[in-house]
């Protein structure tokens, strides 16, 4: 079996049927063999994202405010937003594989185990989009992640520090906030449902980002760099400055940050 090809289909491909599927191949295939590219393989450059078939891409900018949560509309869209990130979140993974084969096996694995991970997480909120009245595509979403994978396409250091390391992270300062805002309408069975999905994206997110510090520190090793190089990354790519009303210091060192890095990135406090 060539993987390489199935997750270049899986990558390209805007079915979460069809993602799913080859993803699962995928896994079931490297758990039990050995795999690598072949020697003349060159990873394709994506021109767009998988979801340009199903949605209108706008600048983040102009994507519309979401603060009423109490109508289908309001709800949808925060729903829409958060399984567009997902959604995104199962290109990069699979991307993560396919465009560095070098890496070693478990590598492969960790981040095929992730693209299962979102796909179940898309899946979770599309059902509730269904229930609201919507489908993935209904709303205008910004192509960000995807930029950032085509940003960092040419080093893997600054893809883990990139995708998990910054972006993912920043997810988990985010999802608290959501549901403290959703906190007061759960007795509505949609936003209860919401909030429990977001629990189980919260909880297996930290996961994701301690496989992408893992794998950034590997890298840092075999490179013959230090792990400060990370806030290099940050500077070049523009995020050093970045405001970070909510940082989640019990989370982040969870999923591999240390203190010193926290107190860098804006907490006050971090034992």
């Amino acid at each position: 079996m060539n993987i390489y090809e199935l997750l270049e289909q899986a990558i390209e491909s805007d079915e979460i049927t069809v993602k799913e599927k080859l993803t699962l191949q995928c896994l079931a295939y490297c758990n039990q063999n050995e795999v690598s590219a072949e020697a003349d393989f060159v990873p394709k450059r994506f021109k767009e994202p998988s979801y340009a078939s199903k949605c209108h891409i706008v600048d983040s900018r102009e994507l519309p405010a979401r603060k009423d949560f109490d109508t289908n509309e309001g709800l949808g869209t925060l729903v829409h937003a958060i399984a567009h990130i997902e959604y995104s979140a199962i290109d990069l993974a699979l991307d993560a594989v396919y465009r560095f084969p070098s890496m070693p096996m478990a590598y492969k694995i960790d981040w095929l185990v992730v693209a299962e991970d979102e796909i179940r997480h898309y899946k979770m909120l599309k059902e509730l989009l269904d229930k609201l009245g919507y489908v993935y595509g209904d709303f205008p979403v910004h192509c960000g992640l995807f930029d950032a994978a085509e940003h960092t396409a040419h080093s893997l250091l600054e893809r883990m520090a990139i995708i998990p390391r910054y972006y993912e992270a920043s997810g988990l300062d985010v999802n608290p906030q959501i549901v403290k805002r959703l906190a007061n309408k759960r007795k509505k069975p949609l936003v209860k449902k919401l909030i429990d999905a977001l629990s189980i994206i919260y909880e297996e997110e930290i996961e994701h980002v301690l496989k992408g510090d893992k794998w950034f520190k590997y890298l840092c090793l075999q490179e013959g760099l230090e792990e400060e190089v990370y806030f290099e990354i940050l500077e070049r790519y523009k995020l050093l400055t970045k405001h970070r009303p909510h940082l989640n210091v019990d989370a982040r060192k969870e999923a591999g940050f240390t203190c010193a890095e926290l107190k860098k990135l804006g907490a006050k406090e971090c034992k």
